[in-house]
Formats: C-alpha cells, structure tokens, sequence
C-alpha cells in the first residue's frame, strides 16, 4: 500500500501538449531521435536504505527492486 509514501512524494506535473502541437512540430524538423527502449530504462539504482520503501510481497517472497522501475 503506497497511499502514504505517495501523499509524501513531491508532485510534479508534466502535462503533454494537444497531439496536432506534437505532430506540427515533429514535422517540420530533419533529424529524428529515438531513446533506446531496451536501455534506456532501469538505469538508476535506487539506494539502499530506500530499497524497503519499494518492496513488494508475492507468493513466491518479499522482492526490492535495485533500480527505479520505471
């Protein structure tokens, strides 16, 4: 249950621009690039001590994830 954790967390809103702002200025560049999808995520380790605030219990035992999981 993350309710707590999440009322702790800063709020940041990103909110996307209208698709036809995306697609008119998607369309008039040259050059395109893309973020690796395979390795582009999973890449920042979380630290130690904040690796039991993210836990999760399964059937099969209690797991922490080494990275951020997103």
């Amino acid at each position: 249950d993350y309710r707590d954790l999440n009322k702790e967390s800063p709020k940041d809103d990103f909110p996307l621009p209208h698709i036809d702002v995306l697609v008119d200025n998607t369309a008039t560049n040259t050059i395109l690039s893309f973020m690796d999808g395979n390795l582009g995520y999973n890449q920042i380790k979380m630290v130690v001590e904040d690796r039991e605030k993210i836990s999760f219990i399964t059937p099969w035992g209690t797991f922490c994830y080494r990275v951020m999981p997103f």
